[in-house]
């Protein structure tokens, strides 16, 4: 045998055990793919209630803000309206009551002073 049949030789079982090499290394890269592809099904299948849910409760959510919202906004027009109605009795009951209590603490006055003479 010469040396280029040797080397000839040495360079084709080189060359099969790296297609062979290499076949395995595929093939175990195809299996890890599988494997993973059913994780990601299984996870899939196991999140879309869940989403689902939240999406049901995020729209549950939206529709009780735009109630709490509205009803603020009738507390706030229930606070102003009873502000304006405090403001009101105050300006027209104080000036009667202070007049009033004047009449009332002048009248006693008057009647201590009668008394005294």
């Amino acid at each position: 045998m010469s040396a280029v049949e040797l080397a000839a030789v040495v360079v084709t079982v080189a060359s099969v055990s790296g297609v062979v090499l290499l076949g395995v290394g595929v093939r175990m890269l195809a299996r890890t793919l599988s494997t993973l592809r059913d994780g990601i099904d299984r996870l899939s299948a196991d999140i879309r209630p869940a989403i689902a849910e939240l999406q049901r409760s995020a729209a549950q959510l939206g529709a009780e803000q735009r109630h709490l919202d509205e009803a603020l906004s009738a507390l706030r027009s229930v606070s102003g309206t009873v502000d304006a109605a405090s403001r009101l009795a105050y300006s027209a009951f104080s000036n009667p009551v202070i007049k009033a209590m004047s009449l009332g603490a002048g009248t006693a006055r008057a009647a201590r002073a009668i008394r005294q003479r």
